[in-house]
């Protein structure tokens, strides 16, 4: 199926969705870093790539990737409608992902990225152990 709005009508639409604050990812990840007393980071500071959590002292950071926009292996789906549209759209988010995380890492920065399913109570204990051993390994 076409997409019933032209281009410039969906790059408008599409810039009105806001990436920050997003209380599935984002928020979810802040409440457990307090919860385990995990200290040092920054939101949304001035680095390459926008990571949603910035470890300045230890050079780490920490994007929050969500499974249908960045792909999950585990969730991903193939979309139906406007299926020409989003396949791009979402084969330019990997893209740009694989950049960010290259040039962080060339740059010196550890780079971890946390999909929205690690989010889960299931799974915490284990992101914990990602995020701890990160910061350890410094």
């Amino acid at each position: 199926m076409a997409d019933f709005l032209n281009r410039v009508q969906r790059s408008e639409r599409m810039a009105l969705i806001r990436s920050r604050g997003n209380k599935d990812t984002e928020v979810a990840l802040v409440k457990l870093l307090r919860r385990n007393e995990i200290k040092g980071w920054r939101r949304h500071r001035q680095v390459f790539g926008k990571p949603d959590f910035v470890f300045s002292k230890p050079r780490v950071v920490i994007f929050v990737d969500g499974c249908f926009w960045h792909r999950c292996p585990m969730h991903s789906r193939h979309v139906r409608k406007s299926s020409v549209y989003w396949q791009k759209k979402l084969k330019t988010n990997q893209a740009r992902d694989r950049l960010v995380t290259r040039t962080l890492r060339q740059a010196g920065w550890r780079v971890l990225r946390v999909w929205e399913h690690e989010l889960a109570k299931r799974n915490e204990a284990r992101l914990l152990r990602r995020i701890r051993r990160a910061l350890a390994d410094l």
